[in-house]
């Protein structure tokens, strides 16, 4: 019983998968600290904070509904997804296409011919239902 746990821990799947939580773990720490510490008071700069929790408040039988303060929450995270992006993913994505150019990786899709996408499409459908 106890060799079958570690075989399965032993894995590779299994410790890419640790791996990768770890690393991810310290990724969203370095996110959480160039959100907080660089972007957002950048975007206070320019447009302020974006606050509206005083706003949009309906008060039913005594209980208080924050549609303003969830329209802050989903404004700030649209400004920090653009800024993310903007700022990491598309440069990320420069350097990649540039480095890969450079080394002769990039593949030009040549236009399928549709007769033998219309066979790729059959069989596909009977793979499925096989």
């Amino acid at each position: 019983m106890l060799k079958g746990f570690r075989d399965f821990i032993m894995k590779g799947n299994v410790v890419d998968l640790a791996v990768a939580v770890v690393i991810g773990a310290a990724f969203g720490a370095v996110i959480t600290a160039l959100v907080g510490n660089i972007i957002m008071p950048l975007i206070s700069a320019l447009v302020g904070s974006p606050n509206f929790d005083a706003f949009l408040v309906l008060d039913i039988n005594g209980n208080k509904i924050l549609f303003g303060a969830f329209l802050t929450v989903l404004v700030n995270f649209l400004l920090i997804a653009a800024a993310i992006y903007f700022i990491v993913v598309l440069p990320m994505n420069k350097i990649t296409a540039r480095a890969e150019a450079r080394r002769g990786i990039v593949e030009e899709e040549l236009p399928m011919d549709p007769q033998v996408e219309l066979l790729a499409e059959i069989r596909d459908e009977l793979k499925r239902r096989g």
